[in-house]
């Protein structure tokens, strides 16, 4: 349908090429299109209209891109029946001005100039500044989107509440106090080099998340030292940094020819010693990454070496065995290297000194004899050769075969079944004293027949007032592992928690 409009007299706002002239200079000063400047110019003009003529009303205001003419209308729909007398004008009346309209054209009242006071004036000054700003801002978003996970250098411009305010070509970032290394000072017009970690999509306060304190920004300070980094042929696997004091970082490379720690490193130290000075002064460890966790640990924890390292089969939880001079070399100062050898491999590293850990042994090996020799009536000797055969309860021992135990040295099929037969029989004696016990506490049938709990963990249970799986659930590791004792270790202890609880969501 073919639109039509009306045109009164009337003098246009302006007509002088100096607006696309005064557009031209804004927009390249912004760094933003031209039409940008001038789409903002017709929205500043516009809601000067508004106050002089009504906001309820519409208007359009274009400038002609060729010759900057400024043409402003009054718009009125045509509509069959009239409910907005601002903006609506019925079909009679609008063929009484234009015989050729129909509903749903929109009529163009050309408005004469506005004079602008100094309130409309200053309300015109404040949109051209804020479609500015809003064009300035979209055009640095698109910028930095693909430059996040950088390493970028820019001048410190002023230093707000301890944040840092930088800016990097006309644009704001904000390094926090926090993203900062402890007791770091900076200047007025100081040049830092700082990693692009975020956007701010508000549409106020600094557009650039930055830091100085990100693990990423160790690894992007390596790249731009270490070519053999850079290239890719030596690969960064793991970071782990108490910034500003020290740091450990895991490399590895598939090229036999290259070390990559000497790569890292350098000559004298050169490449490791330019990284630490921009970090002021943090201590680097550089470590040989392996895919063999238990190599790892032990890499992880250098300076200290330790001799043996014991991985829990539930959990995250490992102990690292070191020789007794090595101890406070294992766990640091205040445990900082366990600390980031924990951060670094993704584990829960403990320390213990080798003879820690031979008196732990000898205690377990006593406890494990003890419940041999009571629990199957056997002497010190047969309980020895099961325990060195692998074999840690008796309820391992009910549930092998009869050659497994016949293939210890010095047993035949003979005591392997006898020994067997024992097993099961004190399994059962313990089973029978334990479905009496919860009998007679008023134990409830989910928690008697739990599969997850061994006769002597569910009578320690029900001795500690534990009646149902519920009553399980409710335990914190802690209180578990205080009821169990030796019975469980603190990752058995969280995953049969966890596994009690998974009935709460079914």
């Amino acid at each position: 349908m073919n639109k039509r409009t009306r045109v009164e007299g009337g003098a246009p706002l302006v007509i002088k090429n100096e607006i696309l002239q005064v557009a031209d200079v804004v927009a390249k000063d912004k760094g933003v299109g031209i039409d940008v400047i001038l789409s903002a110019m017709e929205n500043a003009i516009l809601k000067t209209v508004q106050m002089k003529y009504g906001e309820e009303k519409s208007f359009s205001v274009v400038i002609d891109r060729k010759t900057g003419e400024i043409e402003v209308h009054r718009l009125t729909t045509v509509v069959d029946v009239v409910s907005d007398f601002n903006n609506h004008v019925s079909l009679d009346v609008a063929r009484s001005i234009n015989p050729y309209a129909n509903v749903g054209d929109v009529l163009k009242d050309k408005l004469p100039a506005v004079e602008f006071g100094r309130v409309s004036a200053g309300v015109a000054r404040q949109v051209v500044m804020e479609h500015i700003s809003a064009a300035e801002r979209e055009n640095q978003l698109k910028e930095f989107s693909n430059r996040i996970g950088e390493v970028i250098v820019g001048i410190v411009k002023r230093i707000e509440f301890s944040n840092v305010i930088i800016d990097i070509n006309r644009t704001e970032g904000i390094i926090r106090r926090s993203e900062m290394l402890p007791n770091e000072i900076v200047k007025v017009g100081d040049r830092v080099r700082v990693l692009l970690v975020s956007l701010n999509s508000e549409s106020t306060g600094p557009l650039l998340q930055l830091s100085r304190t990100h693990p990423d920004f160790l690894k992007k300070l390596f790249e731009q030292e270490v070519p053999e980094v850079y290239n890719g042929v030596v690969k960064i696997m793991a970071v782990a940094r108490d910034p500003g004091s020290k740091s450990k970082m895991a490399v590895a490379t598939s090229d036999p020819n290259i070390d990559p720690i000497g790569a890292c490193v350098g000559i004298k130290g050169s490449r490791v010693q330019a990284v630490v000075n921009e970090l002021g002064g943090e201590k680097i460890d550089i470590i040989q990454w392996s895919d063999n966790p238990a190599v790892f640990i032990i890499n992880s924890l250098a300076p200290a070496e330790a001799t043996r390292i014991v991985m829990e089969e539930v959990g995250n939880k490992v102990t690292a065995v070191v020789p007794n001079d090595q101890l406070s070399v294992a766990i640091g100062r205040k445990g900082q290297n366990v600390r980031l050898a924990s951060k670094l491999t993704g584990r829960v590293i403990s320390v213990t000194t080798e003879e820690e850990d031979t008196k732990a042994r000898a205690k377990e090996s006593e406890r494990i004899l003890n419940v041999f020799s009571d629990g199957l009536d056997v002497d010190e000797v047969i309980a020895r050769l099961l325990m060195g055969n692998g074999f840690t309860a008796i309820e391992e021992v009910a549930n092998a075969q009869i050659t497994e135990i016949a293939s210890i040295e010095g047993f035949d099929e003979e005591i392997a079944t006898e020994i067997k037969d024992r097993a099961i029989a004190n399994m059962a004696d313990i089973r029978s004293k334990v479905e009496d016990l919860c009998k007679e506490q008023n134990v409830a049938k989910d928690l008697m027949k739990c599969e997850l709990l061994r006769p002597e963990l569910l009578e320690g249970l029900v001795r500690a007032g534990i009646k149902t799986l519920n009553d399980l659930g409710d335990l914190s590791t802690d209180e578990l592992l205080e009821i169990t004792g030796d019975m469980l270790s603190q990752s058995e202890a969280m995953a049969l928690i966890m596994k009690v609880r998974e009935n709460w969501f079914n």
